[in-house]
């Protein structure tokens, strides 16, 4: 009998590898239909983020979200098999929607041992600012996407051909990955014709364990340690926060040999860390902390149409369902009220929900903010699809009627906002218009005995309690006097500086949110401070010049900034402004920012100019109670070279 002619053969230029028992293997694989069971098994384990995460609103394009592995690799470095050859697969690049996907290139040719950071490093060295980076270390390759077709090009133009630690890199365009919801349905309708059961029976033929109820279930997605004793829970997070801190020593230790006396004496005095750790500061309330919730707009979970809560699962996994929020401990029993009014309102509507499947239909995500001064802030986001404007206002003038005079009144809602989000260029919603249908253009708290004004876009901590005690850590840290200027950068609304304003002869803020930037402004006047300014625009754009023309005896820095951590630009122009001698950084993911606080402390040299720092002090603030998420304090000191010791 002849063997079976396999359907996935890749040469073995195009996936950089030499002819291993592996590579065969994969081969053999591949014929046998297991690199689908595998993207599968994979996607099953990839749990789903926290879906109320400020930071990570849901996508307009599901299959922006990170693929297996296997089935990116196969489906492009590969090439045409399987999944990749059905047009269907890629429909959503057909959509006028915003996708990276469509501006995508892969880089070959990789120096051994990069990891991502080094690549993200290397490519923002050269003036690169990618959208996402997919790396593959072991075979040497990565798919990097960006944000418009200028900027792809300038990557191939300038990466193509450059040498990179003895490597010469090679760039091409790459294809975008398939729609992993659509192909997950491929796959089962292929099982199905096959005769395969969708689930099986546990082994000795046992019925499946039953699940456990929707609530149940959605609290572990969003609040994983909700069944945790809080002193376990900050354990935990002061073990990652050690975990951190052990790593940055070791990554000194290898950039800055000068630093190895210091170093040693550090970690023999703290557990392996470079600097003192202080206890963990808890939440000072552990549950309903979060004043602002992002909520998605679907079937729910349990069968019932226009849902709105948190969806079960990840898009990828071949979900879109979402459970309601009744059962969570972290959201506010205000914002349960306002998601419960605004879940019976859209279901008297004719318009249905938004299928991230098929692009058809309307709701897609409600927002609601809330305040200490039981002040709401409820933001739909709906896709006009080809409705009539006529047809658009009329459901706004509905909308009004049932929030100011019907059922809604009851909400408390006082700031009503309606954003039609359809054919988005861009990836941010901050960039989508809001309409105000009724009430206030904006909502106040009160923090540290400070008033503060916060508009939809703005940025302003989930955990107004803990926030006052992060910022207050953050005064005590910086050691301010009437002498010093204060530069606040990724201010937000202002709340780290205005707090601090009064200690000190001046405070500079700088955010590149225009409708953060106007509340800052008018929270400043709120509070009777003229000794502060902001400035509208990127950090990397705007805070080296601030920085080169300020003069002042005592200058501290202190950087709140997104996920990703701040960019290099920055990082070279606080190393490069000798008179700035101490720096409080606030990082909302540690992890991330490691890159910035090892360029903060490695050695001088051609691209990083100006003494180094190094990391004295660090503290983590729980923000985020009943998750692994942690706000983490580190104070970064001027290394004096003049000084007997660093």
């Amino acid at each position: 009998m002849k063997a079976p002619k396999l359907s996935y053969k890749p040469e073995l230029s195009q996936v950089g590898i030499k002819p291993t028992f592996n590579y065969f293997l994969t081969l053999l694989q591949a014929s046998c239909h297991m690199v689908d069971v595998f993207t599968a098994s994979k996607r099953m384990a990839d749990v789903c983020v926290h879906p109320s995460s400020d930071a990570t609103p849901p996508k307009e394009d599901p299959p922006e979200a990170t693929n297996s592995v296997a089935s990116e690799a196969d489906a492009q470095a590969a090439g045409n098999s399987g999944a990749a050859s059905d047009p269907s697969l890629y429909r959503y690049i057909k959509e006028d929607l915003f996708t990276s996907e469509i501006y995508k290139v892969e880089i070959r040719s990789l120096p051994k041992f990069v990891g991502f950071n080094d690549l993200k490093k290397f490519l923002a060295k050269h003036g690169l600012n990618p959208h996402k980076i997919k790396l593959f270390a072991k075979q040497r390759f990565a798919f990097v996407t960006f944000k418009n077709e200028e900027e792809r090009e300038k990557a191939m133009k300038m990466v193509h051909g450059m040498q990179w630690k003895g490597q010469v890199l090679s760039v091409k365009l790459a294809k975008p990955k398939a729609d992993p919801l659509l192909r997950k349905r491929r796959q089962e309708e292929g099982e199905g014709a096959a005769g395969q059961p969708a689930s099986k029976r546990a082994d000795g033929g046992e019925e499946e364990e039953e699940e456990p109820p929707l609530d149940v279930q959605i609290a572990n997605v969003v609040t994983p340690l909700w069944q945790v004793p809080y002193e376990e829970q900050l354990k935990r997070k002061e073990e990652e926060v050690v975990a951190v801190l052990q790593r940055l020593a070791k990554e000194i230790g290898s950039t800055n040999k000068a630093m190895l006396p210091w170093l040693f004496a550090q970690k023999g005095k703290f557990k392996k860390m470079c600097c003192p750790l202080e206890a963990v500061r808890p939440s000072p309330t552990q549950t309903g902390y979060r004043n602002k919730c992002e909520f998605l707009i679907s079937v729910g979970a349990d069968g019932e149409d226009k849902t709105i809560g948190f969806r079960l699962g990840k898009y990828k996994g071949g979900s879109c369902a979402v459970v309601g929020p009744e059962g969570t401990c972290h959201v506010s029993a205000e914002a349960k009220r306002v998601v419960s009014v605004f879940q019976k309102f859209i279901r008297t509507t004719a318009y249905s929900v938004y299928s991230p499947e098929t692009y058809e239909g309307h709701w897609k995500q409600l927002t609601v903010r809330t305040t200490r001064t039981k002040q709401a802030m409820a933001i739909i986001f709906f896709n006009p699809q080809k409705l009539e404007e006529e047809e658009i206002n009329s459901l706004k003038d509905t909308m009004k009627k049932y929030f100011t005079e019907g059922e809604g009144k009851e909400s408390g809602v006082s700031s009503l906002y309606f954003v039609r989000d359809g054919q988005r260029k861009s990836p941010n919603l901050e960039d989508l218009p809001c309409e105000l249908v009724a009430g206030e253009s904006s909502i106040h708290e009160e923090l540290l005995a400070l008033k503060f004004r916060i508009s939809p876009h703005s940025f302003f901590q989930v955990n107004t309690g803990a926030a006052e005690v992060l910022y207050s850590a953050v005064g005590e840290w910086a050691q301010l006097d009437q002498d010093s200027t204060v530069l606040d950068v990724c201010c937000g609304t202002g709340t780290i500086g205005i707090s601090l304003a009064k200690r000190v002869k001046k405070v500079i803020g700088i955010e590149m949110c225009q409708e953060a930037v106007e509340d800052a402004r008018v929270n400043a006047k709120l509070n009777g401070l003229t000794n502060i300014e902001f400035h509208c625009g990127k950090a990397e754009d705007m805070f080296p010049n601030i920085l080169n023309a300020l003069v002042s005896p005592s200058i501290t820095a202190i950087v709140d900034p997104p996920r990703a951590g701040l960019h290099s630009k920055v990082i070279l122009a606080i190393r490069r402004a000798e008179h700035l001698k101490r720096l409080v950084y606030v990082a909302c993911n540690a992890k991330a920012a490691m890159a910035n606080f090892i360029d903060l402390c490695r050695a001088p040299s051609n691209r990083v100019h100006g003494a180094p720092f190094r990391p004295v002090r660090a503290m983590a603030v729980d923000l985020f109670p009943q998750t692994m998420h942690v706000e983490m304090l580190l104070l970064f000191e001027r290394v004096d070279y003049n000084s007997q010791q660093p």
